[in-house]
C-alpha cells in the first residue's frame, strides 16, 4: 500500500510485503510539476510450479540464461531478422514450410540438439556465422515454453545476463506497475540459479543498485546446470557456451515479444540515448526519496 504524509505530499510510505518496491517518476510534462512517485513492484514465477491464482497481467521477463535467450541474443548478432519461438517441434517444421528462408535452432529438454534442425541452442554455434536478415525459428524445452505461457501479458521480454543491462532500461522506459520475472531453469534436478541470478541483477538494476556482474556471472557457472558445462562429458554442453551466456551486458538491445500473423516474434529493442538519460535520472532521483523514507538499497547475494 501507498500512503501519502498529508503535511508533505512528496513524501511516501510503502508496505509491501514479501515483494521488491521501486520508487519511480511517472512521465512529466515540462510545463508542469513532476507527479507524484509512483511504484514497481517485482515478484517471481517458477516455470514449473505455477500459481494459476497470481497470474501476472503486466510486464512479464521469461529468463532463460542456459541457454534460450543467450542463444537468441546471439542469433541477432550473427544477423538475424526476427525470431520466431515455437513450443513445439512439429510446429516448428510447419512454420519453416511457411518461411522456407528460416534457419532452425533448438534442443530437447537436457540440451541435446534437435534432428533435422540447423543448430542446436548453442550460443557457440551461432559464433562466425552470417544469418543476413533471414528469419530463426526457436524451440526449446523451458525459455521458449515460458513465453507461449504468457504470451498475453501487456509487455512480454525474453531475458538472459547477456541483455540484462538492455531488459532492465526498456522496462524503466516502460513503466509497468509490476514486473514479473518467470524462472525456467528450475527442475527435479536442477537448482535454477543461472535464472535467479539473472532475475537478481536485473531487480537490483531496477532498484538503482550497481551490482558487479561477475557476481552473477559466478553464479551461471555455479548453478547446477553450469556445473554440467565444465564435465567435458557432453559434446552438446560445450564450455564455451557458458562462458558466452555468462557474459553480462554483452549486448545493447532487450529482446521483446509481440505477436505476428498468430505467432510470437522476437525483436531487438533499444532505449533511445535521451531516454536513457532521462531515465536514469529520474530514477536517481527516485532512489534519494526512496533512502529518505528509510528503505535503503536492496541487498545483494553473496559472491562468496
Amino acid at each position: 500500500m501507498v500512503h501519502v504524509a498529508p503535511d508533505n505530499p512528496l513524501e511516501l510510505c510503502l508496505t509491501a510485503a514479501g515483494r521488491s518496491v521501486i520508487l519511480r517518476h511517472l512521465p512529466t510534462n515540462r510545463q508542469r510539476h513532476k507527479d507524484l512517485q509512483a511504484v514497481m513492484r517485482t515478484r517471481r514465477l517458477f516455470l514449473n510450479r505455477l500459481d494459476a491464482t497470481h497470474e501476472p497481467t503486466d510486464a512479464v521477463v521469461v529468463i532463460d540464461v542456459l541457454r534460450s535467450f543467450s542463444t537468441a541474443a546471439f542469433a541477432f548478432a550473427a544477423g538475424a531478422g526476427s525470431i520466431y519461438p515455437v513450443e513445439t517441434i512439429a510446429g516448428a517444421f510447419r512454420l519453416q514450410q511457411r518461411l522456407p528462408n528460416a534457419v532452425t535452432t533448438g534442443a530437447v529438454g537436457g540440451g541435446d540438439p534437435i534432428p533435422g534442425f540447423d543448430f542446436g541452442n548453442s550460443p557457440a554455434e551461432l559464433q562466425g556465422v552470417r544469418l543476413a536478415g533471414r528469419p530463426l525459428i526457436q524451440t526449446t524445452a523451458a525459455g521458449v515454453r515460458g513465453l507461449t505461457r504468457f504470451r498475453h501479458a501487456r509487455a512480454l521480454f525474453a531475458g538472459s545476463l547477456v541483455v540484462g543491462r538492455a531488459t532492465a532500461m526498456a522496462l524503466l522506459e516502460l513503466q509497468p506497475e509490476e514486473v514479473c520475472f518467470v524462472i525456467t531453469g528450475e527442475w527435479v534436478d536442477r537448482d535454477g540459479d543461472e535464472d535467479i541470478a539473472c532475475a537478481d541483477y536485473l531487480d537490483a538494476l531496477l532498484h538503482g543498485e550497481r551490482p558487479d556482474p561477475a557476481c552473477f556471472a559466478a553464479r551461471v557457472h555455479g548453478s547446477d546446470f553450469g556445473r554440467r558445462f565444465q564435465t567435458n562429458d557432453n559434446a552438446n554442453l560445450p564450455l564455451r557456451d557458458l562462458e558466452l551466456c555468462a557474459h553480462a551486458d554483452r549486448f545493447d538491445f532487450a529482446l521483446r515479444v509481440s505477436q505476428v500473423d498468430g505467432h510470437l516474434q522476437l525483436t531487438r529493442s533499444r532505449a533511445s540515448p535521451q531516454s536513457q538519460a532521462r531515465l536514469l535520472g529520474d530514477l536517481r532521483n527516485g532512489l534519494k526519496l526512496h533512502d529518505a523514507l528509510g528503505f535503503g538499497p536492496m541487498p545483494l547475494p553473496d559472491c562468496g
